[in-house]
Protein backbone atom coordinates (compact mmCIF):
# COMPACT_ATOMS: atom_id res chain seq x y z
CA UNK A 1 0.00 0.00 0.00
CA UNK A 2 1.50 3.56 -0.76
CA UNK A 3 1.34 6.71 1.34
CA UNK A 4 -2.68 7.85 1.37
CA UNK A 5 -2.15 11.26 -0.57
CA UNK A 6 -3.66 14.09 0.69
CA UNK A 7 -5.38 16.78 -1.58
CA UNK A 8 -3.43 20.10 -1.00
CA UNK A 9 -5.69 23.67 -1.07
CA UNK A 10 -4.28 25.77 -3.80
CA UNK A 11 -2.37 28.00 -1.25
CA UNK A 12 -0.29 25.05 0.08
CA UNK A 13 0.29 24.67 -3.72
CA UNK A 14 2.01 27.73 -4.14
CA UNK A 15 3.78 27.59 -1.10
CA UNK A 16 5.35 24.48 -1.87
CA UNK A 17 6.14 25.71 -5.33
CA UNK A 18 7.83 28.48 -3.71
CA UNK A 19 9.60 26.53 -1.12
CA UNK A 20 11.04 23.96 -4.11
CA UNK A 21 11.72 26.25 -6.40
CA UNK A 22 13.91 28.66 -3.86
CA UNK A 23 11.53 31.73 -3.93
CA UNK A 24 11.85 31.49 0.33
CA UNK A 25 13.88 29.20 2.35
CA UNK A 26 11.12 29.47 5.18
CA UNK A 27 7.39 30.32 5.28
CA UNK A 28 6.25 33.59 7.36
CA UNK A 29 2.63 34.39 7.36
CA UNK A 30 1.15 37.18 9.55
CA UNK A 31 -2.65 38.32 10.68
CA UNK A 32 -3.36 41.84 10.28
CA UNK A 33 -6.54 43.32 11.87
CA UNK A 34 -7.36 46.53 12.17
CA UNK A 35 -8.25 47.26 15.81
CA UNK A 36 -11.52 49.48 14.70
CA UNK A 37 -14.04 46.56 16.29
CA UNK A 38 -14.37 42.89 17.44
CA UNK A 39 -13.18 40.08 15.15
CA UNK A 40 -15.89 37.29 13.94
CA UNK A 41 -16.56 34.18 13.10
CA UNK A 42 -14.74 35.40 9.21
CA UNK A 43 -11.58 36.51 10.71
CA UNK A 44 -11.49 33.33 12.96
CA UNK A 45 -10.67 31.35 9.50
CA UNK A 46 -8.08 34.06 8.57
CA UNK A 47 -6.78 33.25 11.89
CA UNK A 48 -6.18 29.86 11.60
CA UNK A 49 -5.25 29.53 7.92
CA UNK A 50 -2.44 31.75 8.39
CA UNK A 51 -1.03 30.17 11.36
CA UNK A 52 -2.01 26.49 10.24
CA UNK A 53 -0.12 27.38 7.34
CA UNK A 54 3.33 28.20 9.43
CA UNK A 55 2.55 25.29 11.70
CA UNK A 56 2.46 22.96 8.69
CA UNK A 57 5.66 23.89 7.15
CA UNK A 58 7.58 24.62 10.17
CA UNK A 59 7.77 28.74 9.88
CA UNK A 60 6.42 31.90 11.51
CA UNK A 61 3.53 33.51 12.37
CA UNK A 62 3.37 37.38 12.77
CA UNK A 63 0.53 39.39 14.98
CA UNK A 64 0.10 43.22 13.71
CA UNK A 65 -2.05 45.71 14.10
CA UNK A 66 -2.63 47.56 10.90
CA UNK A 67 -3.52 50.70 12.54
CA UNK A 68 -3.04 53.07 10.17
CA UNK A 69 -6.30 55.45 10.36
CA UNK A 70 -6.42 56.63 14.07
CA UNK A 71 -10.46 57.62 13.32
CA UNK A 72 -11.79 54.04 14.04
CA UNK A 73 -9.22 52.67 16.23
CA UNK A 74 -9.52 52.26 20.39
CA UNK A 75 -7.14 50.54 23.05
CA UNK A 76 -10.55 48.18 23.80
CA UNK A 77 -10.32 46.33 20.42
CA UNK A 78 -6.59 46.10 20.39
CA UNK A 79 -6.91 43.97 23.46
CA UNK A 80 -10.22 42.05 22.65
CA UNK A 81 -8.62 41.34 19.04
CA UNK A 82 -5.26 39.82 20.60
CA UNK A 83 -7.75 37.70 23.79
CA UNK A 84 -9.87 36.44 20.78
CA UNK A 85 -6.33 35.02 18.92
CA UNK A 86 -5.26 33.75 21.82
CA UNK A 87 -7.79 31.36 22.87
CA UNK A 88 -8.30 29.64 19.15
CA UNK A 89 -4.73 28.78 20.05
CA UNK A 90 -2.96 30.77 17.45
CA UNK A 91 0.48 32.23 18.88
CA UNK A 92 2.30 34.95 17.81
CA UNK A 93 5.32 34.13 20.36
CA UNK A 94 7.39 37.10 20.77
CA UNK A 95 6.09 38.60 17.47
CA UNK A 96 3.31 41.16 17.74
CA UNK A 97 3.49 44.65 15.72
CA UNK A 98 1.93 47.43 14.82
CA UNK A 99 1.98 49.45 11.35
CA UNK A 100 2.54 52.51 13.42
CA UNK A 101 5.64 51.06 14.59
CA UNK A 102 6.82 51.49 11.17
CA UNK A 103 5.65 54.82 10.46
CA UNK A 104 9.27 56.47 10.04
CA UNK A 105 10.44 53.56 7.57
CA UNK A 106 7.02 54.10 5.55
CA UNK A 107 7.87 58.13 5.22
CA UNK A 108 11.06 56.96 4.23
CA UNK A 109 9.80 55.00 1.68
CA UNK A 110 7.67 57.51 0.37
CA UNK A 111 10.88 59.97 0.35
CA UNK A 112 12.32 57.39 -2.05
CA UNK A 113 9.46 57.25 -4.62
CA UNK A 114 9.73 60.80 -4.58
CA UNK A 115 13.05 60.72 -5.15
CA UNK A 116 12.64 58.06 -7.96
CA UNK A 117 10.05 60.36 -10.09
CA UNK A 118 7.37 57.66 -8.61
CA UNK A 119 5.48 59.73 -6.61
CA UNK A 120 3.63 63.65 -6.08
CA UNK A 121 2.07 66.20 -4.15
CA UNK A 122 -1.11 66.77 -4.90
CA UNK A 123 -3.30 69.36 -4.47
CA UNK A 124 -6.92 68.53 -5.84
CA UNK A 125 -9.59 67.74 -3.63
CA UNK A 126 -11.20 63.85 -2.95
CA UNK A 127 -14.12 65.02 -5.30
CA UNK A 128 -11.69 66.27 -8.17
CA UNK A 129 -9.43 63.18 -7.75
CA UNK A 130 -12.61 61.29 -7.96
CA UNK A 131 -13.88 63.15 -11.27
CA UNK A 132 -10.08 63.01 -12.65
CA UNK A 133 -10.16 59.18 -11.49
CA UNK A 134 -12.39 58.15 -14.44
CA UNK A 135 -14.56 55.30 -14.91
CA UNK A 136 -14.38 51.49 -15.75
CA UNK A 137 -14.66 52.22 -18.97
CA UNK A 138 -13.05 55.82 -19.51
CA UNK A 139 -9.22 56.35 -18.75
CA UNK A 140 -8.80 58.72 -15.58
CA UNK A 141 -6.97 62.66 -16.61
CA UNK A 142 -3.85 62.85 -15.53
CA UNK A 143 -3.47 66.37 -12.14
CA UNK A 144 -2.28 69.13 -13.48
CA UNK A 145 0.05 69.02 -10.46
CA UNK A 146 1.76 65.31 -11.54
CA UNK A 147 4.95 67.17 -13.23
CA UNK A 148 6.10 68.96 -10.41
CA UNK A 149 10.04 68.48 -9.68
CA UNK A 150 11.92 66.29 -7.27
CA UNK A 151 12.36 69.16 -5.09
CA UNK A 152 9.08 71.17 -5.10
CA UNK A 153 7.94 67.13 -3.92
CA UNK A 154 10.08 66.77 -1.32
CA UNK A 155 9.47 70.49 0.08
CA UNK A 156 5.80 70.37 -0.14
CA UNK A 157 6.06 66.72 1.60
CA UNK A 158 7.91 68.02 4.65
CA UNK A 159 5.50 70.86 5.09
CA UNK A 160 2.73 67.98 5.01
CA UNK A 161 4.95 66.26 7.96
CA UNK A 162 5.25 69.78 9.76
CA UNK A 163 1.62 70.10 9.73
CA UNK A 164 1.92 73.30 7.59
CA UNK A 165 -1.98 71.61 5.84
CA UNK A 166 -5.19 71.37 6.60
CA UNK A 167 -7.05 68.13 6.88
CA UNK A 168 -7.68 66.99 2.87
CA UNK A 169 -5.28 70.13 1.69
CA UNK A 170 -2.64 67.88 0.27
CA UNK A 171 -2.04 63.99 -0.24
CA UNK A 172 0.99 62.48 -1.96
CA UNK A 173 0.43 60.18 -4.59
CA UNK A 174 1.92 57.52 -6.72
CA UNK A 175 2.86 58.06 -10.43
CA UNK A 176 1.45 54.93 -11.95
CA UNK A 177 -0.86 55.42 -15.05
CA UNK A 178 -3.97 57.02 -14.96
CA UNK A 179 -5.33 55.41 -18.30
CA UNK A 180 -4.54 51.80 -16.43
CA UNK A 181 -8.12 49.46 -17.19
CA UNK A 182 -7.22 48.68 -12.81
CA UNK A 183 -8.31 51.76 -11.46
CA UNK A 184 -6.60 51.27 -8.24
CA UNK A 185 -3.33 51.76 -10.48
CA UNK A 186 -4.84 55.39 -11.83
CA UNK A 187 -2.20 57.49 -8.84
CA UNK A 188 -3.78 56.27 -5.53
CA UNK A 189 -3.09 58.42 -2.78
CA UNK A 190 -0.09 57.22 -0.47
CA UNK A 191 0.11 59.52 2.41
CA UNK A 192 -3.29 61.90 3.65
CA UNK A 193 -3.12 64.85 5.93
CA UNK A 194 -5.40 63.79 9.05
CA UNK A 195 -4.73 66.10 12.30
CA UNK A 196 -5.22 63.34 15.00
CA UNK A 197 -4.29 61.63 18.11
CA UNK A 198 -3.42 57.94 17.56
CA UNK A 199 -3.46 55.34 20.01
CA UNK A 200 0.10 53.88 19.93
CA UNK A 201 2.31 57.45 18.47
CA UNK A 202 -0.04 60.37 20.29
CA UNK A 203 0.25 63.68 18.38
CA UNK A 204 3.79 62.79 17.03
CA UNK A 205 2.38 62.72 13.09
CA UNK A 206 -0.39 64.18 11.29
CA UNK A 207 0.05 62.42 7.79
CA UNK A 208 -0.69 58.92 7.42
CA UNK A 209 -0.14 56.48 5.11
CA UNK A 210 -2.84 54.78 3.31
CA UNK A 211 -3.53 50.94 4.12
CA UNK A 212 -2.18 49.70 0.29
CA UNK A 213 0.41 51.67 1.17
CA UNK A 214 1.16 50.57 4.41
CA UNK A 215 0.33 46.77 4.19
CA UNK A 216 3.15 45.69 1.55
CA UNK A 217 5.71 47.49 3.56
CA UNK A 218 4.40 45.87 6.47
CA UNK A 219 4.60 42.40 5.49
CA UNK A 220 8.55 43.25 3.82
CA UNK A 221 10.21 44.60 6.87
CA UNK A 222 8.60 41.38 8.97
CA UNK A 223 10.05 39.43 6.13
CA UNK A 224 6.32 37.89 5.59
CA UNK A 225 6.79 35.64 2.45
CA UNK A 226 2.80 34.98 1.82
CA UNK A 227 0.61 37.53 2.18
CA UNK A 228 -2.88 36.08 2.70
CA UNK A 229 -5.92 38.20 1.98
CA UNK A 230 -9.40 37.48 0.93
CA UNK A 231 -10.71 38.15 -2.87
CA UNK A 232 -11.44 41.78 -2.31
CA UNK A 233 -7.93 42.71 -2.57
CA UNK A 234 -7.40 40.42 -5.74
CA UNK A 235 -7.63 44.04 -7.73
CA UNK A 236 -5.32 45.76 -4.96
CA UNK A 237 -2.58 42.85 -5.68
CA UNK A 238 -0.68 44.99 -8.60
CA UNK A 239 -0.56 47.86 -6.27
CA UNK A 240 0.77 45.68 -3.86
CA UNK A 241 3.64 44.58 -6.06
CA UNK A 242 4.59 48.07 -7.42
CA UNK A 243 5.25 49.25 -4.20
CA UNK A 244 7.38 46.01 -3.31
CA UNK A 245 9.10 46.35 -6.85
CA UNK A 246 9.50 50.30 -6.54
CA UNK A 247 10.97 50.54 -2.93
CA UNK A 248 13.22 47.69 -4.19
CA UNK A 249 12.72 45.06 -1.15
CA UNK A 250 15.00 42.28 -1.42
CA UNK A 251 12.70 39.66 -0.57
CA UNK A 252 9.61 40.62 -1.60
CA UNK A 253 5.94 39.09 -0.27
CA UNK A 254 3.59 37.47 -2.39
CA UNK A 255 0.43 38.64 -1.83
CA UNK A 256 -2.36 35.38 -2.28
CA UNK A 257 -6.17 35.86 -2.21
CA UNK A 258 -8.95 33.75 -0.60
CA UNK A 259 -12.75 33.41 -0.67
CA UNK A 260 -14.60 34.94 2.79
CA UNK A 261 -16.28 33.11 5.22
CA UNK A 262 -20.18 33.57 4.64
CA UNK A 263 -22.32 32.68 7.20
CA UNK A 264 -26.15 32.58 6.57
CA UNK A 265 -28.91 34.67 8.55
CA UNK A 266 -25.89 35.87 10.78
CA UNK A 267 -24.84 39.66 11.19
CA UNK A 268 -20.85 40.25 11.05
CA UNK A 269 -20.92 44.20 9.44
CA UNK A 270 -19.91 46.47 12.41
CA UNK A 271 -22.02 49.08 11.30
CA UNK A 272 -24.95 47.13 12.31
CA UNK A 273 -23.89 45.47 15.13
CA UNK A 274 -23.06 49.02 16.83
CA UNK A 275 -26.50 50.00 16.32
CA UNK A 276 -27.62 46.86 18.16
CA UNK A 277 -25.09 47.40 21.14
CA UNK A 278 -25.99 51.32 20.69
CA UNK A 279 -29.83 50.61 20.65
CA UNK A 280 -29.89 47.99 23.78
CA UNK A 281 -30.98 45.16 21.53
CA UNK A 282 -28.21 43.23 22.36
CA UNK A 283 -25.59 43.51 25.90
CA UNK A 284 -22.49 44.29 23.81
CA UNK A 285 -20.65 42.86 21.36
CA UNK A 286 -20.11 39.66 22.63
CA UNK A 287 -24.02 39.38 22.90
CA UNK A 288 -24.32 35.26 22.51
CA UNK A 289 -26.76 35.84 19.86
CA UNK A 290 -23.97 37.56 17.43
CA UNK A 291 -21.11 35.87 15.88
CA UNK A 292 -18.24 37.75 17.28
CA UNK A 293 -15.80 35.30 18.40
CA UNK A 294 -16.13 36.76 21.83
CA UNK A 295 -19.78 36.04 21.69
CA UNK A 296 -19.23 32.83 20.25
CA UNK A 297 -16.78 32.14 23.54
CA UNK A 298 -19.11 33.48 26.20
CA UNK A 299 -22.25 31.60 24.18
CA UNK A 300 -20.11 28.48 25.22
CA UNK A 301 -18.83 27.58 21.67
CA UNK A 302 -14.61 25.96 22.21
CA UNK A 303 -11.56 26.94 19.72
CA UNK A 304 -11.76 23.23 18.59
CA UNK A 305 -15.35 23.23 17.39
CA UNK A 306 -14.07 26.21 15.54
CA UNK A 307 -11.19 24.94 13.80
CA UNK A 308 -13.19 21.78 12.79
CA UNK A 309 -15.39 24.39 11.47
CA UNK A 310 -13.08 25.73 9.52
CA UNK A 311 -11.51 22.87 8.42
CA UNK A 312 -14.86 21.79 6.84
CA UNK A 313 -15.19 24.83 5.24
CA UNK A 314 -12.27 24.53 3.47
CA UNK A 315 -10.21 27.36 1.43
CA UNK A 316 -11.11 28.42 -2.36
CA UNK A 317 -11.07 31.07 -4.68
CA UNK A 318 -15.27 30.34 -5.02
CA UNK A 319 -17.68 32.55 -3.21
CA UNK A 320 -19.88 30.35 -1.05
CA UNK A 321 -21.87 30.49 1.51
CA UNK A 322 -21.97 28.44 4.96
CA UNK A 323 -25.17 27.52 6.95
CA UNK A 324 -24.92 28.27 10.31
CA UNK A 325 -26.29 24.52 11.07
CA UNK A 326 -22.72 23.30 10.04
CA UNK A 327 -20.88 25.56 12.95
CA UNK A 328 -23.94 24.13 15.61
CA UNK A 329 -23.06 20.43 14.30
CA UNK A 330 -18.93 21.35 14.71
CA UNK A 331 -19.88 22.16 18.75
CA UNK A 332 -22.26 19.08 18.82
CA UNK A 333 -19.22 16.67 18.01
CA UNK A 334 -17.07 18.18 20.26
CA UNK A 335 -19.08 18.47 22.95
CA UNK A 336 -20.39 15.15 23.06
CA UNK A 337 -17.93 13.06 24.32
CA UNK A 338 -16.07 15.56 26.45
CA UNK A 339 -19.15 16.86 28.96
CA UNK A 340 -21.30 15.42 31.53
CA UNK A 341 -24.88 14.37 31.09
CA UNK A 342 -27.08 16.15 33.67
CA UNK A 343 -30.45 16.24 34.16
CA UNK A 344 -32.35 20.21 34.43
CA UNK A 345 -35.94 20.78 34.26
CA UNK A 346 -36.57 23.72 31.93
CA UNK A 347 -40.42 23.84 32.27
CA UNK A 348 -41.09 22.37 35.23
CA UNK A 349 -44.23 20.49 36.92
CA UNK A 350 -44.39 18.96 40.23
CA UNK A 351 -44.35 14.85 40.75
CA UNK A 352 -45.05 13.15 43.83
CA UNK A 353 -44.60 9.59 44.54
CA UNK A 354 -47.24 8.43 46.90
CA UNK A 355 -45.55 4.92 48.59
CA UNK A 356 -41.84 6.63 48.40
CA UNK A 357 -41.21 6.95 52.47
CA UNK A 358 -41.80 10.69 53.17
CA UNK A 359 -38.58 12.89 54.31
CA UNK A 360 -36.49 10.20 53.00
CA UNK A 361 -33.48 11.16 50.11
CA UNK A 362 -31.26 8.21 48.96
CA UNK A 363 -28.36 8.96 45.97
CA UNK A 364 -27.99 6.73 42.95
CA UNK A 365 -25.52 6.29 40.86
CA UNK A 366 -25.45 7.78 37.67
CA UNK A 367 -23.42 7.86 34.64
CA UNK A 368 -21.62 11.11 33.73
CA UNK A 369 -21.81 10.02 30.03
CA UNK A 370 -22.33 6.88 28.78
CA UNK A 371 -20.21 7.25 25.19
CA UNK A 372 -17.06 8.05 27.80
CA UNK A 373 -16.71 5.93 30.78
CA UNK A 374 -13.53 8.31 31.49
CA UNK A 375 -16.04 10.54 32.45
CA UNK A 376 -16.91 8.29 35.69
CA UNK A 377 -19.68 8.21 37.69
CA UNK A 378 -21.63 10.75 40.26
CA UNK A 379 -24.14 10.63 42.83
CA UNK A 380 -28.01 12.02 42.50
CA UNK A 381 -30.28 12.44 45.45
CA UNK A 382 -33.78 11.21 44.55
CA UNK A 383 -37.04 11.57 46.97
CA UNK A 384 -40.95 11.78 47.56
CA UNK A 385 -40.83 14.78 45.37
CA UNK A 386 -39.93 15.46 41.85
CA UNK A 387 -39.70 18.12 38.90
CA UNK A 388 -40.42 17.09 35.75
CA UNK A 389 -40.98 18.27 32.09
CA UNK A 390 -44.22 19.33 31.83
CA UNK A 391 -44.55 18.22 28.22
CA UNK A 392 -43.47 14.68 29.64
CA UNK A 393 -47.40 14.57 30.98
CA UNK A 394 -50.79 14.39 28.72
CA UNK A 395 -53.94 14.13 30.23
CA UNK A 396 -54.92 13.35 26.47
CA UNK A 397 -52.15 11.95 25.12
CA UNK A 398 -51.92 10.89 21.02
CA UNK A 399 -51.12 7.59 19.33
CA UNK A 400 -47.49 6.52 20.37
CA UNK A 401 -46.89 9.15 23.35
CA UNK A 402 -44.95 6.47 25.50
CA UNK A 403 -44.65 9.46 28.46
CA UNK A 404 -46.87 9.63 31.63
CA UNK A 405 -50.62 9.78 31.29
CA UNK A 406 -53.29 8.41 33.76
CA UNK A 407 -52.47 4.64 33.77
CA UNK A 408 -49.47 4.44 31.92
CA UNK A 409 -45.87 3.40 33.39
CA UNK A 410 -42.32 5.22 32.51
CA UNK A 411 -39.01 5.00 33.44
CA UNK A 412 -37.60 7.22 35.66
CA UNK A 413 -33.59 8.20 34.35
CA UNK A 414 -31.86 6.63 35.93
CA UNK A 415 -33.64 5.29 39.44
CA UNK A 416 -36.93 3.60 39.08
CA UNK A 417 -40.21 3.01 37.08
CA UNK A 418 -43.41 4.87 38.20
CA UNK A 419 -46.79 4.79 37.25
CA UNK A 420 -48.91 7.73 37.25
CA UNK A 421 -52.28 7.32 39.49
CA UNK A 422 -53.99 11.07 39.51
CA UNK A 423 -53.13 14.44 38.86
CA UNK A 424 -54.30 17.85 39.91
CA UNK A 425 -55.19 20.98 37.89
CA UNK A 426 -55.28 24.48 38.90
CA UNK A 427 -58.47 26.78 38.61
CA UNK A 428 -57.14 28.42 35.22
CA UNK A 429 -56.95 24.32 34.27
CA UNK A 430 -53.33 24.16 34.33
CA UNK A 431 -51.89 20.48 35.76
CA UNK A 432 -49.80 21.47 38.94
CA UNK A 433 -49.25 18.23 40.35
CA UNK A 434 -49.24 14.31 38.86
CA UNK A 435 -49.58 11.31 41.80
CA UNK A 436 -47.45 8.57 41.04
CA UNK A 437 -46.68 5.17 42.75
CA UNK A 438 -43.14 3.49 41.93
CA UNK A 439 -41.78 -0.19 42.23
CA UNK A 440 -39.13 -0.62 44.27
CA UNK A 441 -38.00 -3.79 42.34
CA UNK A 442 -37.23 -1.77 38.95
CA UNK A 443 -34.54 0.30 40.69
CA UNK A 444 -31.97 1.36 38.12
CA UNK A 445 -28.81 -1.02 38.07
CA UNK A 446 -30.12 -3.89 39.45
CA UNK A 447 -30.76 -6.60 36.76
CA UNK A 448 -34.39 -6.18 36.99
CA UNK A 449 -35.66 -8.32 33.72
CA UNK A 450 -39.62 -8.34 34.35
CA UNK A 451 -41.37 -5.61 32.37
CA UNK A 452 -40.58 -3.67 29.85
CA UNK A 453 -41.85 0.08 29.65
CA UNK A 454 -41.40 2.58 26.41
CA UNK A 455 -40.86 5.77 27.87
CA UNK A 456 -37.83 7.32 29.99
CA UNK A 457 -37.99 10.79 31.56
CA UNK A 458 -35.74 12.98 33.24
CA UNK A 459 -36.28 14.92 36.84
CA UNK A 460 -34.15 16.82 39.48
CA UNK A 461 -35.96 15.86 43.33
CA UNK A 462 -37.50 18.99 44.60
CA UNK A 463 -36.11 18.62 48.12
CA UNK A 464 -32.59 19.37 46.69
CA UNK A 465 -32.89 20.99 43.48
CA UNK A 466 -31.53 24.28 42.50
CA UNK A 467 -33.14 27.14 40.58
CA UNK A 468 -31.23 29.04 37.99
CA UNK A 469 -31.78 31.23 34.90
CA UNK A 470 -31.64 29.64 31.90
CA UNK A 471 -31.35 31.60 28.45
CA UNK A 472 -32.58 29.89 25.47
CA UNK A 473 -31.44 31.41 22.10
CA UNK A 474 -32.56 31.60 18.21
CA UNK A 475 -31.15 33.67 15.58
CA UNK A 476 -31.42 37.22 16.40
CA UNK A 477 -32.51 38.06 12.13
CA UNK A 478 -36.00 36.28 11.16
CA UNK A 479 -34.43 33.60 9.11
CA UNK A 480 -37.81 33.40 7.11
CA UNK A 481 -37.57 36.97 6.41
CA UNK A 482 -33.96 37.05 5.10
CA UNK A 483 -30.90 39.45 6.95
CA UNK A 484 -32.27 43.03 5.82
CA UNK A 485 -35.42 44.95 5.25
CA UNK A 486 -35.91 46.54 1.87
CA UNK A 487 -34.92 50.32 3.98
CA UNK A 488 -31.57 48.24 4.60
CA UNK A 489 -32.41 48.17 8.07
CA UNK A 490 -32.35 44.40 9.88
CA UNK A 491 -35.39 41.74 10.21
CA UNK A 492 -34.93 41.20 13.80
CA UNK A 493 -36.62 37.90 15.27
CA UNK A 494 -38.49 39.22 18.26
CA UNK A 495 -38.02 35.92 19.98
CA UNK A 496 -34.01 35.37 19.90
CA UNK A 497 -34.11 35.15 23.31
CA UNK A 498 -36.17 33.75 26.14
CA UNK A 499 -35.33 33.61 29.75
CA UNK A 500 -36.58 30.74 32.46
CA UNK A 501 -36.17 30.11 36.01
CA UNK A 502 -35.81 26.13 35.97
CA UNK A 503 -34.73 23.16 38.76
CA UNK A 504 -31.28 21.85 38.40
CA UNK A 505 -29.64 18.73 39.87
CA UNK A 506 -27.69 20.29 42.89
CA UNK A 507 -24.12 19.83 41.41
CA UNK A 508 -24.85 22.65 38.60
CA UNK A 509 -25.37 25.22 40.85
CA UNK A 510 -21.34 25.22 41.78
CA UNK A 511 -20.76 25.84 38.05
CA UNK A 512 -17.98 28.50 36.81
CA UNK A 513 -17.88 30.40 34.34
CA UNK A 514 -17.48 28.58 30.79
CA UNK A 515 -18.06 25.62 32.29
CA UNK A 516 -20.22 23.29 30.05
CA UNK A 517 -22.40 20.63 30.03
CA UNK A 518 -25.35 18.32 28.19
CA UNK A 519 -28.53 19.17 29.91
CA UNK A 520 -30.42 16.01 29.07
CA UNK A 521 -32.73 16.21 26.18
CA UNK A 522 -32.37 20.10 26.20
CA UNK A 523 -29.21 20.81 24.36
CA UNK A 524 -25.23 21.98 25.34
CA UNK A 525 -25.46 24.85 28.10
CA UNK A 526 -22.49 27.05 29.47
CA UNK A 527 -22.50 29.04 32.30
CA UNK A 528 -22.18 32.28 31.05
CA UNK A 529 -18.83 34.79 32.05
CA UNK A 530 -20.26 38.03 32.70
CA UNK A 531 -23.84 37.22 34.87
CA UNK A 532 -22.82 33.85 36.44
CA UNK A 533 -22.23 34.59 40.58
CA UNK A 534 -20.78 32.02 42.84
CA UNK A 535 -23.43 29.72 43.74
CA UNK A 536 -25.98 31.21 40.96
CA UNK A 537 -24.79 30.43 37.45
CA UNK A 538 -26.49 31.46 34.60
CA UNK A 539 -26.92 28.93 31.64
CA UNK A 540 -26.42 30.00 28.00
CA UNK A 541 -28.05 27.34 25.92
CA UNK A 542 -25.23 26.64 23.03
CA UNK A 543 -26.92 24.44 20.62
CA UNK A 544 -29.99 22.12 21.02
CA UNK A 545 -29.64 18.74 20.85
CA UNK A 546 -31.16 17.51 17.48
CA UNK A 547 -30.31 18.83 14.68
CA UNK A 548 -31.26 17.79 10.99
CA UNK A 549 -27.77 19.21 9.07
CA UNK A 550 -25.79 16.25 7.69
CA UNK A 551 -22.44 16.35 6.52
CA UNK A 552 -22.30 16.65 2.49
CA UNK A 553 -20.90 12.96 1.48
CA UNK A 554 -16.75 13.17 0.51
CA UNK A 555 -16.54 12.86 -3.46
Amino acid sequence: MGEETVSKNFIEQIIEKDLAEGKCETVCTRFPPEPNGYLHIGHAKSILLNYGLAQKYHGKFNMRFDDTNPTKERVEFVESIKEDIKWLGADWEDRLFFASDYFEQMYEAAIKLIKKGKAYVCDLTAEQIREYRGTLTEPGKESPYRNRSVEENLELFQNMKDGKYADGEKVLRAKIDMTSPNINMRDPILYRVAHMTHHNTGDKWCIYPMYDFAHPIEDAIEGVTHSICTLEFEDHRPLYDWVVRELEYPHPPKQIEFAKLYLTNVVTGKRYIKKLVEEGIVDGWDDPRLVSIAALRRRGFTPESIKMFVDLCGVSKAQSSVDYAMLEYCIREDLKLKRPRMMAVLDPVKLIIDNYPEGQIEYLDVDNNLENEALGKRKVPFGRELYIDREDFMENPPKKYFRLFPGNEVRLMNAYFVKCESFVKDGDGNVVEIHCTYDPETKCGTGFTGRKVKGTIHWVAAQTAKKVTVRLYENIIDEEKGVYNPDGSLNLNPNSLTVKECYVEPELACAKPYDSFQFVRQGYFCADSHDSKEGAPVFNRIVALKSSFKLPKQQ
